[in-house]
């Protein structure tokens, strides 16, 4: 008895003492890793020191087990840390689980490292600035369950060691900067359930053949990984498959019909790929598929009966080259929300119940050979938000059906062989913004209810039979850019009110019968660019103030009864198109009209005359034209005598009380200022704002206008200015935009530079979103309007200038706001032309481009600055507006930016909504419709931040994003997160 006695003393006293030495040791290690390999500036590891007995199991990121106190968890995520790989931490023998995740650790991981942390199940170094090679792992990581080492900087081949875990089930390799080729060792993991190996730029190669052996897989994510070749037929075999993601690679082939064996399968991606051939007919067994997206690729043949009939949300098969027609049983599916089959070959007749069973929503079949009419019910759930179906061969009337589709935003069935009469209550639709119906066989006219349709953008109906007048219900259509009613039956006069559409930007209304005079009132078309009133009858003198127009571009008056003397001040405009041929116009050619390039403009007018310009009549000497000549000649001669008095005595004023040599002026708009009203306004009690590049001041000038007026700073004192200058005079000399600000001279003398620039009453976004003036925007509407306003702005200086131009500092103190909080893209000191920025290759800028808070990643490790960099720096500028918050703010926690805040907020919970309605402003009064606004455009700003540039839209695509209202995916990484 005394040995077993003695036996159970022992162990009775280890049980006791272990655990005490056990903690200890580890509270040990810890304090050794933390004040010998960790820098902690937050402080976030402040409550690890040492206590005596206490063991660390209250320290911040260290979870124990509960019976014997030992360490088996260390989660440092987001903690702000930086230094090399801690692999001390891994001579605590109990650990468990080991995370790094989003901090700034750096270096390489070696192998030797690496092989101290065997016994983990649990490893995450994502989101961190590891680079080198990947770490070799030995047969001995026989626990390891979850690998992420996504989002670094690891270049390289996957090692052979990845595919020996035998447990494994998580493996997270996407966004690093892996070269080599997936190798196939990792169809070993046979225990694997999740594979990430998007969004590296691997060398060009297959997918494993052997992919079918992961029986265990539910999510494989492949985009943007360099896969080329067809889709090996072992992809059957992943029976537990619920996400396939290919999309964006060289794959190529036929679809294999083994694809149809993925029994669980939720959603499947190909699109942009090379794929050919058919879609296989087993696509029609997947039952439990709800997304499927093949487009972009060479797809020929018909849409398989049985596939379309499945209870799909979204489908995807546009541009390709399928054929046929449209199965009828894609009107049975009881889910479907997304069609896309725009840009193939589709032919016959649309489905009569399509949209009948379910919440369709978004509805594209443009660019096809299809005939018949558009079927009724496409709206039949009162959610249907997008009509597309121009490109066809669609005839018969439009069901008065679509009069009652209140969600419809964005309508284009134009280029078809539609007839009859639009619904009245379709011309009304209250969130209507584009209305595409041109070029169909459309009769009737427009009923006064269109004042209804507030949000209307563009209403584009040329090439129809619509008769009658324009009603003066239009003019109360505030936000119409784009109206284009050329080519129909209008007649009558033109209602005097239509000058009050002030956003009006283009008016087309050639080939009518439209009569009576121009109207008068057209300077308030400050935005307007084309003008086209050309063949109809329109009589009177045409209206001098079309000359004051600032962004007049286009001008068409021929074919009228015009009559009258050109107006000078045409003349003022800097014309692409102009043509006022084949009128009754009278009077002497303006002089700057009288030259051969206007001729063909001029020409059908018998009554011009000219002294130069043949065939034109020399114009009629007056009585007494040499005493009158000569009367004029005495008379110049004195003007000239004192202008140049003058401009000596002005040339040698003092500014700033130094004496100056002449300077250089240069007029960009036409202006009714000079320079001496600007420098007696360059006072302190007229300075508005000062900032990196200079003072600027408010003038009030003598003819009752205000303007700003921004001096550099002088050569001798902060550097640059030059460059500012010359950057802003070389772009927004040339800019015509109602989105961008204008610059309206500009005046330069030895040592002093100065820009003037049209007033914007309400200062900048970023004042009165974050300034004294913070309780200004509390309209939503409001802030919806800035951020459309200003993506346009940007989309025209990247997709309308030639060459395009970057803007390189887009943040919310750069955007500008008139009276009316229409926005104006200011401060172009950084911009460039893609044209100038060294070569193919794209060199690095020599300045820093951008603000803090609002500089792309990429821009840390490239020093390379592209047009997707302006999008990230928009996308931070739609955070603030949504949110309210500055870029960088302390209520995001240690070491966040708004774009972290924010993803963060959005991979939180399943409930996106949810999740997202906390980020929004609360200052602001909202209303159901404003969430759900302020989400999308939470969406849009998500995708224009995304980590990797490819991944961010265009900003025209922004554009149509912001105003079509169409829901917008999240960017693929942070969608996959979820």
């Amino acid at each position: 008895m005394t040995l077993p006695l003695f036996l159970l003393f022992f162990v009775t006293l280890s049980v006791l003492l272990f655990p005490a030495n056990s903690v200890t040791q580890d509270a040990e290690i810890l304090l050794q890793i933390k004040n010998s390999h960790l820098e902690d500036p937050t402080g976030r590891l402040s409550d690890w020191i040492s206590t005596g007995g206490d063991g660390p199991c209250n320290w911040s990121g260290i979870v124990c087990d509960p019976q014997t106190l030992t360490v088996n968890s260390i989660d440092l995520t987001g903690f702000g840390i930086s230094g090399g790989f801690p692999a001390g931490f891994c001579r605590i023998r109990t650990l468990q689980n080991l995370s790094l995740s989003d901090n700034f650790f750096n270096g390489s991981v070696s192998s030797e490292q690496i092989s101290s942390c065997s016994h983990l199940r649990y490893l995450n170094l994502s989101i961190n600035l590891f680079v080198g090679v990947l770490p070799e792992f030995s047969s001995e990581f026989t626990s390891l369950r979850w690998l992420d080492l996504s989002r670094n900087n690891f270049s390289g081949d996957i090692p052979a060691s990845f595919g020996r875990f035998p447990k494994l089930q998580v493996l997270s390799l996407f966004g690093n900067l892996l070269n080599g080729t997936i190798p196939s060792s990792l169809t070993n993991l046979t225990e694997l359930i999740r594979c990430d190996l998007a969004y590296n730029p691997f060398t060009p190669g297959p997918l494993p053949p052997e992919i079918g052996n992961l029986t265990k897989l539910e999510n494989l994510w492949l985009p943007y990984s360099n896969l080329v070749g067809e889709i090996p037929e072992s992809v059957g075999g992943l029976f537990a498959l619920k996400n396939l993601d290919l999309s964006n690679n060289g794959l190529s082939g036929k679809i294999p019909d083994s694809i149809g064996r993925l029994k669980s399968i939720k959603q499947i991606e190909l699109y942009w790929n090379r794929f050919s051939g058919e879609l296989p007919a087993s696509l029609g067994n997947l039952t439990t598929l709800i997304t499927f997206d093949a487009s972009q690729n060479n797809l020929t043949g018909k849409l398989p009966e049985k596939f379309a009939g499945l209870q799909l949300i979204s489908l995807g098969l546009n541009d390709n080259q399928l054929e046929g027609e449209i199965p009828t049983s894609l009107a049975s599916n009881t889910k479907l929300v997304q069609l896309k089959l725009f840009n193939n070959r589709f032919s016959g007749v649309l489905p009569g119940d399509l949209g009948r069973n379910s919440n369709l929503e978004d509805f594209d079949v443009s660019g096809n050979y299809i005939v018949g009419k558009l079927p009724p019910f496409l709206c039949h759930r009162k959610k249907l938000r997008r009509l597309v179906a121009f490109n066809n061969k669609l005839s018969g009337n439009l069901s008065e059906y679509y009069g009652d589709c209140n969600s419809l935003t964005y309508v284009r069935i134009f280029n078809n062989e539609i007839s009859g009469t639009v619904p009245d209550r379709l011309w009304s639709l209250p969130r209507l913004y584009l209305l595409e119906i041109k070029n169909n066989r459309f009769e009737g006219w427009i009923p006064p209810v269109i004042s209804g349709s507030k949000k209307l953008a563009q209403l584009l109906i040329s090439g129809n039979q619509f008769s009658g007048g324009l009603p003066v219900e239009i003019c109360q259509l505030s936000e119409l850019a784009v109206l284009d009613a050329s080519r129909n039956r209008f007649s009558g006069e033109l209602p005097s009110c239509i000058t009050e559409i002030r956003k009006l930007q283009k008016l087309d209304l050639q080939e009518n019968m439209f009569s009576g005079k121009i109207p008068s009132r057209v300077s308030l078309w400050t935005d307007l660019t084309d003008l086209n009133l050309s063949r109809n009858r329109f009589s009177g003198e045409i209206p001098s103030e079309l000359g004051s127009l600032p962004d007049l571009t286009y001008l068409d008056l021929s074919e009228n009864l015009l009559s009258g003397e050109i107006p000078t001040q045409l003349t003022n405009l800097k014309l692409n198109k102009f043509n006022l041929s084949c009128n009754n116009l009278a009077g002497k050619i303006p002089p700057g009209f009288d030259n051969n390039f206007y001729l063909p403009s001029l020409i059908g007018n018998p009554y011009l005359c000219s002294p130069n310009l043949k065939p034109f009549p020399p114009c009629r000497k007056a009585k007494s034209a040499t005493w009158f000549l000569i009367a004029v000649l005495i008379s110049s001669c004195l003007l000239l005598l004192l202008s140049l008095f003058w401009f000596y005595k002005s040339k040698t004023k003092s500014i700033g009380g130094k004496t100056k040599l002449p300077w250089k002026l240069t007029t960009f708009h036409n202006t009714s200022f000079n320079e001496e009203e600007i420098f007696a306004s360059l006072s302190e009690e007229n300075l508005i704002g000062t900032g990196g590049s200079g003072k600027v001041y408010r003038a009030r000038l003598k003819t009752g206008q205000t303007v700003a007026v921004k001096r550099l700073w002088e050569g001798n004192g902060k550097t640059g200015n030059l460059g500012v200058y010359q950057s802003e005079m070389e772009t927004l000399g040339r800019i015509r935009h109602g989105n961008i600000v204008k610059l309206l001279f500009s005046c330069a003398g030895e040592d002093f530079r100065i820009l003037v620039y049209e007033y914007m009453e309400n200062g900048s976004l970023g004042d009165v979103l974050h300034g004294e003036k913070g309780g200004v925007l509390l309209d939503w509407h409001k802030r919806f309007k800035i951020a459309v306003g200003a993506a346009q702005g940007l989309a025209y200086l990247h997709h309308d200038c030639v060459p395009p131009i970057l803007h390189r500092d887009v943040k919310s103190n750069n955007i500008l706001l008139d009276e009316e909080f229409s926005p104006r893209v200011a401060d172009f000191g950084l911009a460039k032309t893609l044209q100038r920025e060294g070569g193919e290759d794209g060199s690095a800028m020599s300045r820093v481009a951008g603000s803090y808070g609002y500089i792309a990643p990429e821009y840390a490790y490239t020093m390379k600055v592209t047009e997707k960099s302006d999008v990230y720096s928009f996308g931070v500028v739609l955070m603030e507006l949504v949110t309210g918050k500055r870029p960088i703010d302390s209520s995001f926690g240690e070491n966040k930016d708004i774009v972290k805040w924010v993803i963060d907020a959005a991979t939180a919970s399943e409930d996106h909504c949810l999740s997202l309605q906390h980020l929004m402003d609360s200052r602001m009064n909202l209303s159901s419709g404003d969430y759900k606004e302020m989400e999308k455009v939470l969406d849009v700003a998500l995708l224009c931040t995304s980590a990797f540039p490819m991944n961010r839209p265009s900003m025209r695509r922004v554009v149509e994003f912001l105003k079509d209202g169409r829901d917008v995916s999240f960017p693929s990484i942070t969608r996959h997160s979820k």
